[in-house]
């Protein structure tokens, strides 16, 4: 699974994402993909996604 990838990531995955606040610190949110907010096929810094909390950040991680 690759975090970059839009094709790899599925609304009810569970995910752990960086908030646009945490990126200097890199610290990491979990929680279940509700919406995949990027549009195209890749994105070199993780795709963007909304989870159930309503938070929003991009994919670091794909838990299986």
């Amino acid at each position: 699974m690759d975090n970059t990838k839009r094709d790899d990531i599925k609304p009810g995955d569970e995910v752990s994402i960086v908030l646009k606040k945490d990126q200097p610190t890199g610290d990491l949110t979990d929680g279940i993909v509700q919406d995949i907010l990027t549009n195209s096929s890749n994105h070199p810094h993780g795709i963007k996604v909304r989870l159930e909390s309503g938070d929003v950040g991009r994919v670091q991680i794909i838990k299986e």
